[in-house]
């Protein structure tokens, strides 16, 4: 299954829509970058830890991280993807880029 920013965006505001602030999911997301902190952590072997699969835990919590990216995006009327694809122009330019992602995507 393909699964496009649009259709998160469109399922989080169904799912959180009036119900939730951005105070809220913005608080989920500090929580869940602490959680990608500490598989970081453990890959690094900064941190003990147990037999875990770190990579499908890493995969886990970075999904929780653009869940609550997505959200706060989507309760507020943000239109993300129209955004990342004008802030990549920016970059590009910026930092001398072979190609930016929207010609990036047009090529594929």
């Amino acid at each position: 299954m393909k699964l496009t920013v649009e259709d998160l965006q469109a399922y989080l505001f169904d799912h959180y829509g009036g119900r939730a602030t951005e105070q809220g999911m913005f608080m989920k997301l500090v929580e869940e970058m602490g959680e990608v902190a500490e598989v970081l952590n453990k890959r690094a072997g900064r941190k003990a830890t147990d037999d875990a699969d770190l990579q499908t835990e890493l995969g886990t919590e970075l999904a929780d991280m653009i869940h609550y990216i997505v959200a706060i995006a989507a309760i507020n009327n943000i239109d993300l993807a129209s955004i990342i694809v004008e802030k990549d122009k920016k970059a590009s330019i910026k930092y001398n880029h072979r190609t930016n992602l929207e010609n990036f995507l047009k090529d594929r």
